[in-house]
């Protein structure tokens, strides 16, 4: 298992340095650059040019990037150019808000969409199938955006129910956290839901058809452990993959979402420094939100040779 591990690690080398290439020149496309938004509206040629000259940014590109990745291999993510603190030292702050928001959703995301796909896996071709399905294909089609702005307009502002943006620390206030947090995690997790509810159905329907499970009905085993310890343990290898890819799908969401309600994590921190033009903020920001995403993809690695002994066999 060591091996395959350190397998995943290596072969996850070339992805982060693809993905660096890729930042580093979309964001030196974008036209303008930090040193006119540090200097101001009113800043001259001449006071522009010498920031660029201060920050190194006047270098040739190649001798920039061979600079960052020389910063990267001695552990520095380099100093933010407009907050003026180190790269690390920021994302670490915020780090926090965004494992917070994303663990918030991914728990609404399997309370709801494995127990709703169960559910219409076992009443298929029933209402309760029915209403199921369309909520989930209600929860995909809606733009995650779009159904934060709704959900703001109708629980914030119409019932006044849950604040409409800012963040309390979990360890200051716990249940501040929790009325920050609800609807944020719900409106980025609903998407999510439906596509999990919709995987583990199917997954659910095929499983229900072997031949073991109408064996174990006919020992006059109880439907629940039917279910949860045959049917729901051999359909968790499909479901594990599609945990995996939710999980991704949370970090990447959470740019927009912390974004829309004042959440102060890693999502508005990137985009800040995108419209700043904050090059080490973003190459840094984006170096580490693609490392977490590997090290969720080495983890279903793992979870998959602990719920298949086949797998541990063949990776042996």
């Amino acid at each position: 298992m060591i091996r395959v591990i350190a397998s995943r690690v290596a072969s996850a080398v070339p992805i982060l340095i693809l993905v660096s290439l890729i930042t580093f020149g979309m964001i030196h496309m974008i036209p303008g650059g930090p040193a006119a938004a540090i200097a101001g509206l009113s800043a001259t040629p001449q006071q522009i040019a010498e920031i660029n000259h201060n920050l190194g940014l006047d270098k040739p590109l190649p001798v920039q990037l061979y600079r960052w990745y020389d910063q990267v291999l001695h552990g520095n993510l380099g100093t933010s150019l407009l907050l003026g603190q180190p790269v690390s030292q920021a994302i670490m702050i915020r780090l926090p808000v965004t494992f917070g928001l994303s663990l918030y959703a991914l728990v609404i995301t399997l309370a709801i969409g494995l127990s709703s796909g169960i559910l219409a896996a076992l009443r298929q071709n029933t209402w309760v199938d029915q209403v199921a399905m369309i909520f989930s294909i209600i929860g995909i089609s809606l733009p995650n955006f779009y159904l934060a702005l709704l959900m703001i307009i109708f629980f914030a502002v119409d019932l006044g129910w849950l604040p409409s943006g800012g963040y309390v620390p979990f360890f200051d206030d716990p249940l501040g956290w929790l009325g920050a947090m609800t609807l944020p995690a719900i409106s980025l997790a609903l998407l999510l839901t439906g596509l999990l509810a919709r995987i583990t159905r199917s997954t659910m329907l095929e499983v229900l058809r072997q031949d073991y499970i109408r064996t174990a009905r006919a020992k006059g085993l109880p439907q629940r452990q039917v279910v949860l310890k045959h049917a729901l343990a051999n359909a968790m290898i499909p479901i594990v993959t599609v945990i995996g890819i939710i999980v991704s799908l949370l970090l990447s969401g959470a740019v927009v979402t912390e974004t829309i309600f004042s959440l102060p994590g890693i999502g508005q921190l990137l985009t800040e420094a995108v419209l700043n033009r904050d090059y080490p903020m973003v190459q840094g920001g984006v170096l580490v939100v693609t490392a977490l995403m590997v090290g969720v993809n080495i983890l279903v690695d793992v979870l998959y040779a602990a719920l298949d002994p086949r797998v541990r066999y063949h990776a042996s």
